[in-house]
């Protein structure tokens, strides 16, 4: 998968660009935080649990983060739409992730983290790329 190109890249006021590299970053460093965590839980060391469900918390408010300043991107910053429509998938896509977590569901859980990973991992490269 590609990224978008980058012929389209934006004038937003660096204080936009800075925002939404900033959440999209911290966002995806989450996610990897996720994984680790889990990781440590299954094999053994329950505590990593608590850890899991309190990472999540942090991850998502970075992701409201990455949201707001990807609509700011797009308006009034004149960016591209995609990354607040991408952003808003990946609210969507995290929020029935912690319902999954919630309610135990591991086979639907553990690989809807990998598509939020690759999801994730794919904006926050453009972040860095495709914006001036």
């Amino acid at each position: 998968m590609s990224l978008p190109s980058t012929a389209h890249r934006t004038r937003a006021p660096g204080w936009i660009v800075w925002s939404l590299r900033a959440g999209a970053t911290l966002h995806l460093l989450g996610v990897l935080g996720q994984a680790v965590l889990a990781g440590l839980f299954v094999t053994g060391d329950v505590d990593m649990l608590t850890a899991h469900r309190d990472n999540g918390g942090f991850t998502y408010a970075m992701l409201y983060v990455q949201l707001v300043s990807a609509i700011l991107l797009w308006r009034p910053g004149r960016g591209p739409l995609w990354p607040a429509l991408a952003s808003a998938g990946l609210v969507a896509a995290e929020t029935l992730q912690i319902v999954l977590g919630q309610e135990r569901v591991i086979a639907a859980h553990f690989p809807l983290g990998m598509a939020v990973f690759g999801a994730a991992a794919v904006m926050t490269a453009w972040t860095w790329r495709g914006t001036a």
